[in-house]
């Protein structure tokens, strides 16, 4: 029986196609405005796009309540759902999807067609007093047409009873252990920050899940304290047609996590303030193709020249490092340039390139497991040992 394939397996190649087979039709020639509009502010605060729709808009307003955050991934899910989803699956796979959005629509009250956004936030710490290395918070926020308490409740029944109640502010979080990561944490004390999880609605139709010190830190900033860049933020979600799209910091992160701030209780000034690193990307669509658009600010001109070369050289010699056709074929087109003060990532590439790509990756599997069942393994029978007579 042929296995229907999980909207989520089709996401996660997709999202993985855009890096492993992309290929550039126009990548030398063309370059879209939010590049250039991007190459353009890297010292200042963007601001939001005033021609967005309000449903963009309204996104911007709910995601501009959240803390800070270092790194940000947006995923625009009714997008994926309406119009990727239908190109990848067949009719019988759609409907069973739809089927399933039925039943979770009736049985947990929530539609996942009517999420409005999906944002992953990543938020780096500063070293302890005693100048240990703290790993980074992580926050998964969800927003839309959904009820963020009832959620709520599911969580709690979900978790049969592992999901206790704290009181922060205005708001409860539901906190758990995780027992496995809380036992290995014993001998490794990396893995004490991941030990819990907790879940918070921030609002009516928000609910966040992560790190409960991130969560905490989300319900201060919805009182107005410390709240997310809005530089970061609108370059998070500066197209509004993006499918997902990525922004960070890294190199204020290593700055933060390294003690190059100060630590925890004792803050230190920077001696050196860069922006350097600071990257946006995103993946669109249009009719026919995929566009995956990345830009990276590398300070002045000088170190643009030399980051781009330095890439386009790594990426020359794993071009001719692997034997395959296929996967070189998908190193050369990807285009790598400087201008200005910025390095550029840009490639196009078919969506029935994507189509069949997931359709060859598919069918060695399905081959390889139906040649394993016809195959039927026959004992060789004993060698027959030749009776002699004996001469008397």
């Amino acid at each position: 029986m042929r296995k229907t394939l999980s909207p989520l397996v089709v996401l996660l190649l997709l999202f993985a196609a855009t890096a492993v087979n992309i290929h550039a039709q126009n990548a030398l020639s063309q370059r879209i405005s939010a590049e250039k509009q991007l190459a353009t502010a890297n010292s200042s605060a963007l601001t939001p796009n005033e021609t967005v729709s309000p449903a963009i808009q309204g996104v911007i307003n709910s995601l501009s309540q959240l803390p800070e955050a270092d790194a940000l991934m947006y995923i625009n899910p009714q997008r994926i759902i309406n119009e990727v989803l239908p190109k990848f699956l067949s009719a019988k796979d759609l409907e069973e999807m739809h089927k399933g959005f039925a039943a979770a629509k009736a049985q947990a009250g929530i539609d996942p067609a009517k999420v409005e956004y999906l944002v992953l936030a990543v938020r780096f710490k500063k070293p302890t007093a005693d100048l240990n290395f703290q790993a980074p918070e992580i926050m998964v926020v969800s927003g839309g047409d959904f009820s963020a308490e009832a959620l709520m409740g599911l969580a709690r029944m979900a978790s049969e009873g592992k999901l206790r109640d704290e009181k922060y502010g205005n708001k409860t979080i539901g906190l758990m252990t995780i027992e496995p990561i809380a036992k290995e944490s014993e001998k490794n004390p990396m893995l004490k920050s991941f030990t819990e999880l907790g879940v918070v609605a921030l609002s009516a139709n928000t609910l966040a899940t992560g790190s409960p010190g991130y969560l905490r830190a989300a319900i201060d900033a919805g009182e107005g304290k410390e709240r997310i860049n809005m530089a970061a933020l609108n370059l998070l979600v500066r197209d509004p047609n993006a499918l997902v799209s990525f922004a960070g910091s890294p190199w204020g992160s290593f700055a933060k996590s390294f003690g190059m701030l100060g630590t925890e209780t004792t803050p230190r000034a920077p001696r050196c303030e860069s922006r350097i690193g600071d990257f946006y990307a995103a993946l669109t669509m249009d009719a026919t193709n995929f566009m995956f658009r990345g830009i990276s600010n590398a300070d002045n001109p000088d170190t643009a020249k030399i980051l781009a070369n330095l890439y386009s050289g790594l990426l020359q010699y794993a071009t001719s490092s692997i034997k395959d056709p296929g996967a070189q074929s998908v190193l050369k087109g990807l285009a790598i340039t400087a201008e200005g003060d910025d390095v550029l990532l840009r490639a196009d590439f078919s969506q029935q390139m994507v189509i069949e790509m997931i359709k060859q990756q598919m069918k060695p599997k399905q081959q390889a497991s139906a040649a394993t069942a016809d195959v039927v393994t026959t004992p060789k029978p004993p060698a027959k040992r030749r009776r002699t007579r004996r001469r008397h």
